[in-house]
């Protein structure tokens, strides 16, 4: 991460600290870099998209030497084939759980009932949340998008704020002279 942060972006207000706006929200792997592509931001990306990669194809090797026990223990085909049906549905979900979370912020009146029983079919489809990872660092920073958009709104919202101050508000209106209030 780079300790030298742009108080302003080309596009318009003030950003950061030391402009006095907005602080950005950190990404993992990636800081603040996300904001302006800096910082080796794009070594990054490739390092995430290969890690996670590397990560998913590790998961699937595992679970290849898994479904050799159950081969070798001969447990039958009904078995087997649940266990694989239960695996790619697990990943399938985490995949879009994941994906999801990149787009979008969870609702936080749903978020403990459904985050407590999401976590067992996002631990058995770790690949599936591993290769959304991937595909989504091979466009941008997982979770660039919506942090973006909502570091922009609230951008915007300051320079709102900053932008209708004007002269000193402790300083009193001067009345006009000749006047008197009845």
């Amino acid at each position: 991460m780079s300790d030298e942060r742009q108080t302003t972006s080309p596009d318009g207000p003030a950003r950061g600290p030391e402009g006095g706006g907005p602080e950005p929200e950190e990404i993992r792997f990636f800081g603040t870099t996300w904001v302006h592509h800096d910082g080796g931001y794009a070594l990054r990306r490739a390092g995430v998209a290969v890690g996670s990669l590397a990560l998913a194809a590790a998961g699937a090797l595992v679970l290849r030497f898994a479904f050799q026990g159950l081969d070798t223990a001969a447990v039958g085909p009904l078995v087997s084939i649940l266990v694989v049906v239960g695996f790619a549905v697990c990943s399938a979900l985490a995949f879009r759980r994941t994906w999801d979370g990149f787009v979008r912020r969870p609702d936080p009146a749903s978020e403990s009932a459904a985050d407590k029983s999401a976590q067992s079919l996002m631990l058995i489809g770790f690949i599936g949340s591993l290769l959304a990872y991937f595909c989504r660092s091979l466009v941008e920073a997982p979770g660039e998008k919506l942090h973006r958009a909502e570091h922009d709104a609230a951008c915007e919202r300051h320079a709102r704020r900053r932008g209708a101050r004007t002269g000193n508000p402790a300083a009193k209106k001067a009345r006009p002279k000749g006047k008197k209030r009845r």
